[in-house]
């Protein structure tokens, strides 16, 4: 009797929200949409004056970036969201929520494709799915995150399904074909312009192997997902940029790739992707070393193998040729692939007891999905240290006294905005919901200053307006300030051979001869945690080896001694 499926299927969204809970915080990569979803949900959408409204209260036109993104995917998730905000209390709470509810679209996305990988290579195959996918780390942990691949991660894993199905399924295939294509095509106009690239691999594989016609599928596709795109996105951006026509996609495109701007970011060389973020994002070696060739090489498993693979490899080739590379520019082929090896990890296990040699495969299929686990959740625990500007706010807010401050005045500097400062942390007095966090900016006792402007932080007088200081660098702070609360964060792993002695837990402050005031937070537990498992595992498992976590100082909180 085969196992049912769905307890394994529940463990994707399950485990997506526990690194939701164990890392509840951004960075800059995401901020544009968190700070957006809280404009539209805490200010509202303006009917009139817009101009005028926007520029007083929504973020984005004080900090705009080098290029503008879409609203669309922030107003999808302030819509879903607004009618749980009476049960929540604070911002923090809500911040969580609309991650939350990203993670759960990507997740319902990640169980509609496993589907289809269940219907196309049998039970097993989407048991493996859903195993090999849940103990990844990148998709899990990414996938409640603001990022724009994230939203586009839904469509594509949608179009991915439709084009497994379309070789399972009664119905003509055309049809699964052409919503693969629109899908695709409107996730590359609306949010990321790079799944051209797949629609271009996808289509040229289709019609390669007579699967689809230009005109009974292409062009109607490909018109369809144009139009229906560009209307989700030029009026409703040029609204809120108050620049029309504004296409925010093909502004990034021609700036990024044209331009040839990306390259500022950093280049790598062409192979980045296939030996250094593919292993990466797929973690498990088992998946691309046994699975992916077993199934490749295996009669009744490779057709649809190859419809995966053969235009998802192409997408990542041609997209190595562009300079400046990440892995979230290729996330969109890591479930895809992950069904493919999960086709070949099914066909392994079902024969577990016809020879010794599946047996030991079996075995260290299951062997590799544990230790997958066991390592994503090391991952997480340490990238939960990245994020010393929310954790420095929050104890700011609720850990510190402020006497004879009514309205205090805090500034952040960069490192803080990148790493978890938003909206939603901020303080307000009066309202407890955000629905009525309206009436609460009447009300405020906090303000808040995110200058970059070189010439104002290079001003004695532009410092006295505040009461404290986050900064990563407080020597740069002009004026009279003292440091009264330090905050770590992950500072890198260092390997220890056989006898090496290992550093302090943490990274003195002012080398070992002032003492500063550490917060006692969820990052000193992971480090204090990590301490006591080298005791445990270093001589005793791992003879001696160990990889030392270092924990640096990352924000000092700063209290103006002389404030106006």
């Amino acid at each position: 009797m085969s196992l049912p499926t769905w307890p394994f299927y529940a463990l994707i969204p399950t485990v997506i929200l526990v690194h939701l809970l164990v890392s509840p915080y951004t960075k800059v990569e995401e901020s544009f949409n968190i700070q957006a979803i809280h404009d539209i949900l805490v200010h509202g959408i303006p009917s009139n004056k817009v101009d005028q409204f926007l520029t007083a209260n929504y973020d984005h036109v004080s900090f705009p970036g080098s290029v503008p993104r879409t609203f669309a995917g922030a107003l999808v998730l302030s819509g879903l969201s607004r009618p749980f905000l009476l049960l929540l209390n604070n911002g923090e709470q809500v911040q969580m929520l609309v991650r939350g509810v990203l993670g759960l679209l990507n997740a319902a996305a990640l169980i509609a494709f496993g589907g289809s990988v269940q219907r196309a290579f049998g039970t097993g195959a989407g048991i493996w799915f859903a195993l090999l996918q849940a103990s990844q780390f990148h998709v899990m942990y990414y996938a409640s995150r603001t990022l724009p691949n994230m939203f586009a991660l839904i469509f594509t894993n949608l179009a991915l399904r439709s084009l497994l199905n379309a070789s399972t399924l009664p119905w003509d295939g055309s049809k699964c074909y052409r919503l693969c294509l629109y899908l695709i095509t409107i996730a590359g106009i609306v949010f990321r312009s790079e799944l051209a690239i797949s629609v271009g691999t996808i289509t040229l594989h289709l019609l390669v192997t007579q699967r689809i016609s230009i005109t009974s599928v292409i062009i109607p596709a490909g018109l369809g997902g144009l139009v229906i795109g560009l209307l989700c996105t030029v009026p409703m951006d040029s609204f809120f940029w108050q620049s029309f026509p504004l296409w925010p996609e093909w502004t990034a495109f021609y700036y990024n790739t044209i331009q040839g701007h990306s390259a500022d970011w950093g280049v790598s060389p062409w192979h980045y992707y296939f030996v250094n973020a593919l292993p990466r994002l797929l973690l498990n070696p088992a998946t691309y070393l046994l699975c992916i060739p077993i199934a490749v090489l295996n009669v009744a498993t490779r057709k649809q193998s190859l419809d995966l693979l053969v235009p998802l490899v192409g997408f990542v080739g041609l997209y190595s040729i562009l300079p400046h590379k990440e892995w979230r520019f290729i996330i969109y082929v890591i479930p895809a692939l992950t069904g493919v090896s999960a086709a070949g990890a099914s066909w392994i296990w079902t024969r577990r007891s016809k020879s010794i040699i599946y047996a030991g495969l079996s075995l260290g299929l299951a062997v590799s999905v544990i230790l997958s686990f066991v390592a994503s959740a090391t991952i997480l625990a340490l990238s939960s240290l990245n994020y010393p500007g929310a954790t420095a706010l929050n104890i700011l807010h609720h850990e510190l006294e402020h006497p004879n401050k009514a309205h205090p005045k805090v500034h952040f500097d960069n490192l803080a905005c990148q790493t978890g400062v938003t909206r939603f942390l901020e303080l307000h007095d009066g309202a407890h919901t955000v629905l009525d966090v309206l009436e609460a900016q009447d009300t405020r006792t906090w303000s808040y200053d995110k200058t970059e402007d070189p010439a104002a932080l290079l001003d004695p007088m532009f410092w006295v307006n505040f009461d404290y200081v986050l900064a990563e660098r407080p020597e740069r702070i002009i004026g009279s300030w003292a440091v009264v609360h330090v905050v770590y964060g992950y500072g890198g792993v260092r390997f220890l051979k056989p006898g090496q002695k290992g550093g302090a837990l943490v990274e003195s402050v002012y080398g070992g001869t002032k003492k500063a005031k550490v917060a006692r937070d969820w990052t000193d537990r992971v480090a204090e945690g990590w301490k006591v498992l080298e005791g445990v595992l270093r001589e005793k498992v791992l003879r001696g080896y160990w990889a030392e976590v270092r924990m640096v100082p990352k924000i000092r909180i700063l209290v103006n001694q002389h404030p106006l």
